[in-house]
């Protein structure tokens, strides 16, 4: 790294290397995601990774998550939420990506006009373990609308659930 080469975040997805998001927006993002948006908080949401396509985070097991206490399975709207909230925070890192020319604060803005248009998860598989890893990408981020996929893993890399999601950008 050069004088002149901008420090990368430790959450910057490895993949984005020609043009990662920049540190503060990266930073802001996660300030939003991880602290002001109290409901990500209860959930226990944390990001692993945030890039301008994909983003990544995890959840840990905790008893105020079960959703069958005889099996100590994680509750399905728990899924759910997280899938929506990553979603979202993948579309917010396609924008920060799309609109460069615009500050830092002006494109963290644009996360309050975002909202869900549709949801579609997929329950493939019970969810228990001690944490879980959840993925989303950005299939097409147009004008008015972006469309993403989401994942739902356990510790062990394994599948449990799926979504898709539609999300107003205008």
């Amino acid at each position: 790294m050069t004088p002149d080469t901008p420090a990368l975040h430790p959450l910057a997805d490895p993949h984005d290397a020609e043009s990662p998001l920049e540190f503060d927006f990266i930073e802001g993002a996660r300030a939003v995601f991880e602290e002001k948006i109290v409901f990500n908080r209860v959930l226990g949401l944390k990001i692993t990774t945030i890039g301008s396509q994909r983003v990544c985070a995890q959840i840990p097991m905790r008893p105020d998550l079960v959703g069958h206490y005889g099996y100590n399975r994680i509750h399905g709207g728990v899924i759910s939420a997280a899938l929506d909230a990553l979603g979202g925070l993948a579309v917010l890192g396609a924008i920060g990506a799309r609109y460069r020319d615009e500050s830092v604060d002006q494109r963290l803005d644009r996360f309050s006009k975002l909202g869900t248009i549709d949801l579609r998860i997929d329950y493939l598989r019970p969810g228990i373990g001690a944490h879980f890893e959840l993925t989303a990408e950005v299939l097409r981020l147009g004008s008015r609308v972006a469309s993403t996929r989401m994942s739902f893993l356990g510790a062990d890399g394994r599948l449990l659930s799926t979504g898709t999601g539609a999300y107003i950008v205008s």
